[in-house]
């Protein structure tokens, strides 16, 4: 399965949805007493809870990153309560927000793209050292050379790259534009919820900085969005790891027994298996084995009739029909198990594939190819008179299963409220 294979708006949805609320809520001309109240506790609530939430799992670089943005909000959020305030602007704002304004993007990319390693003490050391030593560096040259640094980050380089609208240091947009790319680049290696949230919060923050003493709400609610994203995006992953099997992308195990517990009076459960697989496995290697498992869970999860397929464990998968009987389930059965069979593996040598694509598409079907066929077996049962518990279903769609093993394998066998069973056999291929 190929990288671009596992992209998922799913990703995306929630950070987006809660940019678009941050943007409506910052641009509005005033808040509520509540809400004014609620974000600016928010960013403080959320470092705390999220980073502890990140602690509990491991996430040293989410925690870093919710440790960056409270940093700048809370060096931003002083000079904009002194703006209110007065009415004017500190003496030292166009520094601060300058300096803000790179070490913002840097530090956040740093930590997005910093990955966790083994020791996860050491990790966290080398990350507060990095921290520590960059923001101290910073400081120090702002109290030293306090005019010469403003001088030197305000100033023009590229004039003929420069717009009016343009209020950050120019060197902060083609940093923000690098660490973009390269965040966008780390997703479509490894498409993961986290990683797109990643770049969502770098079009917030390039969003917000300009925006500081412009909208009255800005800094607050786009600093508590970007945060809040962050923690949604490690609650996403913890959700996958327990509900959803990494090989297959099916839910796995834990939320087929989520959904089981919801069923009501009529339902169908079907156990299905992979024929011959450990043979297989053992013929082709573990790798290819894998890929077998990845194609029949992506012909099962087309099944229709309201169907849900898990994945079971090992080379099983579990379907699940809710409010239909064994008779409406069986043609759905039958046809994604022909859908299976049809469906041709193209094998050949890792060593002599050739780099290009369009000329490993004029080799297949050529010398040093083969092509396999794999097959499944499903057991089907219906809750009755019979079998009234989930458990006792499952185990009668086991039963089933072993039915059609025992039938010659590669078709559907079910459990009706009569005694016989029902086998459907496979189309000759």
């Amino acid at each position: 399965m190929s990288r671009l294979a596992a992209l998922r708006l799913g990703h995306f949805l929630p950070a987006l949805l809660l940019l678009g609320s941050g943007l409506l809520a910052a641009t509005l001309p005033s808040l509520t007493d509540f809400f004014t109240s609620l974000f600016n506790v928010l960013p403080t609530l959320l470092l705390l809870l999220g980073g502890t939430f990140c602690m509990v799992y491991g996430r040293q670089r989410e925690l870093f990153i919710l440790l960056v943005l409270y940093m700048g909000y809370f060096v931003l959020d002083d000079q904009v309560d002194h703006f209110r305030d007065v009415g004017r602007v500190r003496d030292d704002a166009a520094l601060v927000f300058h300096l803000c304004s790179l070490l913002l993007p840097m530090l956040y990319g740093l930590f997005a793209l910093w990955r966790e390693r083994t020791h996860l003490i050491q990790d966290l050391i080398a990350r507060f050292a990095v921290l520590l030593a960059v923001c101290g560096v910073a400081t120090a040259l702002a109290r030293r050379y306090p005019l010469a640094l403003e001088q030197w980050l305000s100033t023009i380089r590229w004039p003929a790259l420069h717009a009016e609208w343009m209020s950050l240091a120019q060197l902060a947009y083609p940093l923000f534009l690098l660490i973009g790319v390269a965040l966008v680049v780390q997703y479509l290696r490894t498409p993961r919820p986290v990683h797109a949230v990643q770049c969502v919060g770098v079009i917030a923050l390039l969003w917000m900085l300009p925006n500081t003493f412009i909208q009255p709400h800005a800094l607050q609610v786009m600093t508590s969005v970007v945060m809040l994203m962050i923690v949604v995006g490690v609650a996403h992953e913890a959700y996958q790891m327990a509900f959803r099997d990494e090989l297959t992308g099916l839910p796995g195990r834990r939320a087929l027994n989520e959904r089981l517990q919801r069923l009501g009076r009529n339902y169908v459960l079907a156990m299905a298996d992979v024929d011959h697989f450990k043979k297989f496995n053992d013929t082709h290697g573990h790798d290819v084995g894998d890929q077998v498992l990845r194609l029949v869970a992506g012909q099962l999860r087309k099944v229709g009739g309201g169907g849900k397929v898990y994945r079971y464990g090992g080379e099983e998968f579990t379907l699940v029909f809710a409010g239909k009987t064994v008779e409406e389930c069986l043609p759905h059965l039958e046809a994604i198990r022909q859908a299976v069979e049809q469906y041709p593996i193209q094998l050949r040598d890792r060593q002599q594939r050739p780099g290009d694509d369009q000329l490993g598409r004029q080799r297949r079907g050529g010398a040093g190819s083969g092509r396999v066929s794999v097959t499944v077996s499903i057991g089907v049962a219906q809750r009755g008179v019979a079998q009234r518990s989930v458990d006792e279903v499952l185990k009668a769609a086991d039963k089933a299963l072993y039915g059609a093993k025992s039938a010659g394998r590669n078709c559907v066998s079910s459990q009706v409220k009569r005694r016989g069973a029902v086998k459907l056999k496979s189309s000759e291929s």
